[in-house]
């Protein structure tokens, strides 16, 4: 009669249970890591192409006539917000608005706002100016490429 009534698992399977999961979950938190920063990086990619395609566009609108742009002024945006707010189009009779972007991204890698770079400034050592050549991201890390996310 000896164990014939009895159930269950003694507690060296428990233990041997519980030190295999504990192996696998330690081998899978570096994966979800690298995952988590693969998506980051893909977000800071595609904000980073949508705001420099909306910088463009508004530099082409301006050289085109369409904005109107001072003597003085390089035809870049003085700021991202102008992006969102649009321009008016001098084109059109009723002074409709032109529209680069619905929003400016936020910076996925950071959080912080982006770093701006104006026309005036080098392209190793950015400095905010009177318009908006370029953005790029304040974090100090490095990419899994090995490029610093400042440098993207």
């Amino acid at each position: 009669m000896k164990g014939a009534g009895m159930k269950g698992f003694t507690l060296i399977e428990l233990l041997i249970t519980v030190a295999i999961l504990g192996l696998l979950a330690s081998a899978a938190l570096p994966l979800a890591e690298l995952t988590v920063q693969r998506a980051k990086e893909k977000e800071l990619r595609l904000s980073l192409r949508e705001l420099r395609e909306a910088i463009d566009a508004y530099k082409r609108a301006t050289d085109e006539g369409a904005i109107e742009k001072p003597l003085d002024k390089t035809g870049y945006p003085p700021t991202l917000a102008v992006l969102v707010e649009g321009a008016v189009d001098k084109r059109d009779p009723k002074g409709k608005r032109i529209f680069f972007l619905r929003r400016v991204p936020a910076d996925p890698v950071s959080g912080e706002p982006w770093g701006l770079r104006s026309y005036a400034s080098p392209a190793d050592a950015p400095k905010d100016g009177d318009d908006v050549f370029d953005v790029y991201s304040k974090s100090d890390a490095t990419g899994l490429n090995g490029v610093p996310y400042k440098d993207w």
